[in-house]
């Protein structure tokens, strides 16, 4: 499985290639890449470290996983 360091890169450089965008598009299309594109293990890696609020990582990165979070279906999460 891939490191966090490497997902956390992962993530950042797909935010950057839409970094055109406003932020919130930018958001919704870097969560699109990976909801569509990413392993749930590295999805659910990557979710995990941003529940900590001192995750380094973007805002638009950020609000990306997080959106993933909420529209993922990975067998680990908890319902609401």
């Amino acid at each position: 499985m891939n490191s966090l360091k490497h997902l956390v890169r992962m993530a950042e450089q797909i935010a950057r290639n839409y970094g055109h965008m406003q932020d919130t598009d930018a958001a919704a299309a870097t969560a699109d890449h990976i909801l569509r594109y990413w392993d749930p293990r590295m999805k659910l890696r990557i979710i995990k470290y941003i529940a900590d609020e001192r995750a380094a990582i973007s805002e638009v990165s950020r609000s990306a996983i997080e959106t993933v979070d909420k529209q993922s279906l990975l067998p680990t999460k908890r319902p609401e």
